[in-house]
């Protein structure tokens, strides 16, 4: 979904000036993000901690046990699915920084970050901490993903301010539309796989959240061309 999907979806709206350099932001954190899954991110979010805040440090470089199963799946499995979502969502906040960040402090952000906000509400969520002891439910990443990502955009677009030159009559067109939908379809089709795949089983229960997308899919199809 990050590569090509997402890192095309962004690469089609910037100037082209600077289609190379969104390709390689995607490619510096998805590389990144996922040495630093396997050397603690994983057993942040995902081991059983002291409290229900944060997981401990057993599963550091992905000490685990070759029997060891999560759910109908081998647990090296799951803490490879798992590490997809964990790879994605700071490629999310590129949209909020795009065109205006170097790239070195694009990689210190996203690591400092990841292990600051994304693995401790990852374990609040998936890895057993107290929103998931009220029974909170999240297939996609609703709050995982897409609220984490999004409060981080939101905080560097204020920290950054307004572009220098922004006005609408200085806004100039997606750099291509084409590539952009190549991206997004290519999104789409991978969310498919995140939903079916948070089942942790190929069931009646995946089988549903397959289904859902062709609604969603539907529903933002008939928005974006109404406005």
């Amino acid at each position: 979904m990050t590569l090509p999907g997402l890192a095309l979806f962004y690469a089609g709206l910037v100037q082209s000036k600077n289609v190379v350099s969104v390709l390689c932001q995607h490619f510096g954190i998805a590389c990144l993000m996922s040495i630093l899954w396997v050397i603690a991110g994983y057993s942040l979010a995902f081991s059983q901690g002291t409290s229900n805040l944060i997981g401990d440090l057993t599963k550091l470089f992905l000490e685990i046990s070759p029997g060891s199963n999560v759910g109908t799946i081998p647990e090296i499995l799951f803490a490879m699915f798992q590490m997809t979502f964990c790879i994605i969502t700071p490629a999310l906040v590129i949209g909020a920084y795009v065109e205006r960040i170097k790239f070195s402090v694009i990689l210190i952000f996203s690591s400092v970050w990841l292990i600051l906000v994304y693995c401790p509400v990852a374990y609040w969520v998936w890895g057993g901490g107290f929103l998931a002891e009220m029974g909170v439910k999240d297939f996609a990443g609703g709050l995982v993903v897409h609220t984490t990502a999004g409060l981080a955009a939101l905080v560097i677009a204020i920290v950054l301010g307004k572009r220098k030159s922004f006005s609408k009559d200085s806004l100039s067109p997606p750099h291509s539309p084409v590539l952009t939908m190549i991206g997004a379809s290519m999104l789409w089709v991978g969310w498919f796989g995140f939903n079916g795949g948070s089942a942790l089983a190929a069931d009646y229960v995946a089988s549903k959240a397959y289904f859902s997308y062709a609604c969603r899919g539907f529903t933002w199809s008939i928005f974006v061309d109404y406005y």
